[in-house]
């Protein structure tokens, strides 16, 4: 274990997940930059100078109306988010110039595939986003259920989408462990049955992680490899 590991629970002493769920934006993938990147068009297209990214980029795991309002502080929240639908296909077109995954994440999904286990991804972003950044960044086939925000009528932090990508990738809630940076990835993980780990390398926008009550909480993606194995 590294110095960085948190400490998990003594509940947690011999357990291990059979399928790691996984958060996208701001978990896996530091998609950021390019939806800044839009929200940036967006704002020239107002005749507004850019804004500092770092603003904004801790709302990144909110989405897009969440990205409009803090970025676009001129206009009401309304009038911001009336840019959704522009802001969104701007970001399609260019969904993966800048977006990596996070350091150490292929090398953890790449180890965890060969030694037989499981991943899966439970986002709120559309599936049609999903889709093209996965492809985007070759690693649709690492995961055996992704589960985006319209493949059911509810969104995190309901339980339905991780129950959902347990139930396709074959695995029970209690052998699941979920991954992310928001309070709501916590939420809907703890509702499910699943074990919980906050990402501390992701945007954090939603407080202080200590208070959303992981199980786990890793502050880089080696912590949590060094953790797995």
């Amino acid at each position: 274990m590294t110095a960085n590991l948190m400490t998990p629970l003594a509940s947690l002493a011999g357990w291990r997940p059979r399928l790691l769920l996984f958060d996208l934006d701001g978990t896996l993938a530091d998609t950021a930059p390019d939806l800044i990147g839009a929200l940036q068009f967006i704002r020239a297209q107002l005749g507004l100078a850019p804004i500092d990214a770092a603003r904004v980029r801790g709302h990144v795991s909110k989405g897009g109306r969440a990205v409009l309002r803090v970025g676009i502080p001129e206009l009401s929240a309304a009038a911001a988010e009336s840019h959704l639908d522009a802001l969104l296909a701007r970001y399609r077109e260019y969904i993966c110039i800048d977006t990596r995954l996070f350091d150490g994440i292929e090398v953890l999904l790449d180890r965890w595939r060969r030694e037989g286990g499981s991943a899966g991804i439970v986002t709120n972003k559309s599936s049609t986003l999903t889709a093209a950044l996965l492809a985007e960044l070759g690693v649709r086939e690492t995961f055996a259920s992704v589960v985006c925000g319209d493949t059911l009528a509810e969104r995190k932090p309901h339980p339905a989408p991780v129950l959902h990508a347990c139930a396709i990738a074959g695995a029970a809630a209690r052998d699941t462990l979920f991954i992310g940076d928001d309070r709501r990835d916590i939420e809907a993980g703890r509702a499910a049955g699943t074990r919980t780990a906050s990402a501390e390398w992701g945007y954090l926008e939603t407080g202080d992680p200590a208070d959303w009550s992981a199980d786990l909480r890793f502050a880089s993606p080696d912590d949590f490899s060094a953790w797995l194995w």
